[in-house]
């Protein structure tokens, strides 16, 4: 199974995709997101044709796994064949084909609300705290966790810092990703959806992806797994045993990451599907 995170890891804004090669060097670029009648996340062409043959490899099971709500999720278009499994909301919802599993999501709702502040709790929080200076939108993520697209250069790091410290006895993580920071119950994590897709599939090595800390998680399941040279996880220095740091960065990250899931499938061949690490025992 191959299950990597979105953007910042395989499709890129404009803003983030770093390319300091002379304007006539750069890649040819594919768009695969519109939003609003504008383009808003890129691939590298060869990352689409490498994305693509992933899709149709008989090896892997290709599992987008995204923060993304399922409505930013599906306005993906992406090259290949489209995946039949897919993580969003962080974990809150697997999608078959398209279509939320209800019995997952109701799993992961009853684990929130048994270990967790409400989400209205946290919601006034941030209302209080936040300043207008530098917030400039409050979303609520399908009622699972929320986010805020901020000012960048405006946000006090004593700010972030502060509701981290009151966030984590709730149990919420905080992550600050580019001009979004993200709000997300502790329990709600990429890995328990992983492992459950692993059990629905039949087991066998795990690949991932990911570049920030909601990935951390993620990673730190998986068999063998890949971090770009961007991102809050690099930032950090954080790595493990049997995670690749890349020293790529930008979309250029997005293509070394696609290549280095299919030279693994080369080289080791089809996954072992017979069993599962104890770390990834569906939760």
């Amino acid at each position: 199974m191959i299950a990597s995170d979105l953007d910042r890891t395989l499709i890129y804004s404009p803003a983030a995709l770093a390319l300091p090669m002379p304007d006539a060097d750069a890649p040819r670029l594919l768009s695969v997101e519109v939003h609003q009648g504008r383009p808003q996340s890129f691939m590298t062409e060869t990352a689409g044709d490498l994305f693509a043959a992933l899709t149709e490899d008989p090896r892997a099971v290709l599992v987008p796994t995204t923060t993304r709500t399922r409505k930013q999720y599906l306005r993906i278009n992406f090259p290949g064949r489209a995946p039949q499994y897919a993580i969003c909301a962080n974990g809150g919802h697997l999608l078959i084909n398209g279509v939320t599993d209800y019995d997952w999501h109701v799993s992961v709702r009853r684990a929130l609300a048994a270990d967790c502040a409400t989400q209205a709790e946290v919601a006034d929080h941030l209302r209080t705290t936040a300043d207008p200076a530098w917030l400039l939108k409050d979303r609520d993520a399908e009622g699972l966790f929320r986010y805020l697209v901020v000012e960048r250069a405006l946000l006090p790091d004593a700010w972030v810092k502060d509701l981290t410290d009151w966030a984590e006895p709730r149990g919420w993580t905080v992550s600050l990703q580019g001009r979004k920071l993200y709000a997300v119950p502790a329990p709600l994590t990429k890995s328990a959806a992983v492992a459950e897709v692993a059990r629905r599939t039949g087991g066998g090595t795990v690949l991932a992806a990911g570049d920030s800390l909601l990935d951390g998680d993620l990673l730190r399941a998986a068999d063998h797994g890949w971090r770009p040279g961007h991102g809050e996880l690099a930032a950090d220095g954080w790595t493990a045993p049997h995670v690749t740091a890349l020293r790529s960065h930008g979309v250029l990250s997005g293509e070394e990451i696609l290549r280095a899931f299919r030279a693994h499938l080369d080289r080791h061949g089809p996954a072992d599907r017979s069993a599962r690490p104890d770390r990834l025992a569906p939760a």
